[in-house]
């Protein structure tokens, strides 16, 4: 049987399959099923800027209502910059998740600006979580913010974020950057150990009867596996971080796929929604029986081997690709 471990932020795992950040994450006994199902680590459920920054606000008012008409109460309370605010149940579930399973526990925070509710990244190491993935989501509406004023503030945020912090930082990026080979390098260089790729932006839908803007949330498929392995076999060789493959990932081929680009490992959510915490069971046989069936003796031996880190001119590489990929049905029209 060939050897599955492979290490992904310093963490050596028995395996590269990787439970991403979904509700499976949000009880105990959801991770320990997924240690038993097989899975190598786990990525917590995130913890939104905006629940820290509203639980301190609701604090700041409870602490400060009234204080205007009693001038002298105003010296008993505490410095709020520095107060045990915050969802306090998410760092509990950490500390207990930690004891109850022997896989590392990557805790998630989800942000975009730099303010005190980073200090969470610390506390949350404090917690006991083995690594933490910094989960950069926002879609830029202003049309006066430019490309290089928000990867700037990308960068800043990963460099406050790792002041904060001594374990290993990985940050989950969107493919939706003009240069995005340039950004890793720079979050590599600010303190990122790690890139996942990518995040799915949700797109809302619209009720033309209602007109409500709808929330709905689809599953991926394992068609979306290309985008991110792409940017995977571009990346690899060429930045000083490990790679995480998200989205797409639903069978052992998805897996060996993604390894092969170039990522440590691979990351499911989908799937497992989508046919149970089982399924990881199920697609590591798959990976086994595929690694001897093509003589394989361990993960090691696949991860880059299809990268583009041995071309050249990768920019040209992707053209080429792109124009046999538009040519590829010219044989099967028929006129």
């Amino acid at each position: 049987m060939a050897d599955l471990t492979t290490t992904y932020l310093g963490l050596k795992l028995k395996n590269p399959l990787v439970a991403s950040a979904s509700p499976l994450s949000k009880k105990v006994e959801g991770v320990k099923r997924l240690e038993d199902a097989g899975i190598s680590a786990v990525v917590m459920y995130s913890l939104f800027e905006e629940q820290i920054v509203h639980e301190s606000h609701a604090l700041d008012y409870y602490l400060t209502r009234g204080s205007e008409s009693f001038a002298e109460a105003l010296t008993y309370f505490p410095d709020l910059e520095r107060y045990n605010v915050g969802p306090e149940s998410y760092l509990e579930l950490i500390y207990r998740i930690k004891k109850a399973v022997s896989i590392p526990v990557i805790g998630s925070l989800n942000g975009i600006s730099t303010g005190g509710w980073i200090n969470y990244a610390r506390r949350i190491e404090e917690a006991g979580a083995d690594a933490l993935e910094l989960n950069i989501y926002y879609v830029p509406t202003d049309p006066q913010l430019t490309s290089q004023e928000l990867e700037a503030t990308y960068v800043q945020l990963v460099r406050d974020v790792r002041s904060q912090i001594q374990i290993p930082l990985a940050v989950k990026l969107s493919p939706y950057f003009t240069a995005l080979p340039n950004l890793a390098a720079q979050l590599a260089e600010a303190g990122a150990n790690g890139l996942v790729l990518f995040n799915r932006f949700y797109q809302p839908d619209l009720d033309i009867e209602s007109l409500d803007v709808v929330p709905n949330l689809v599953l991926s498929t394992s068609d979306e596996l290309r985008l991110p392995l792409r940017w995977v076999a571009i990346l690899y060789g060429r930045i000083k971080a490990d790679l995480a493959l998200s989205s797409g990932v639903h069978s052992a081929r998805d897996v060996v796929k993604a390894l092969m680009a170039g990522a440590n490992v691979a990351m499911t959510t989908s799937e497992l929604l989508a046919k149970g915490i089982g399924r990881a069971t199920e697609i590591l046989t798959d990976l086994n029986n595929w690694l001897d069936e093509f003589e394989y003796t361990s993960v090691q031996q696949m991860i880059g081997s299809m990268s583009q880190q041995a071309v050249a001119e990768p920019a040209a590489f992707e053209r080429a690709n792109y124009m046999k990929a538009l040519m590829s049905y010219d044989n099967r029209i028929i006129w």
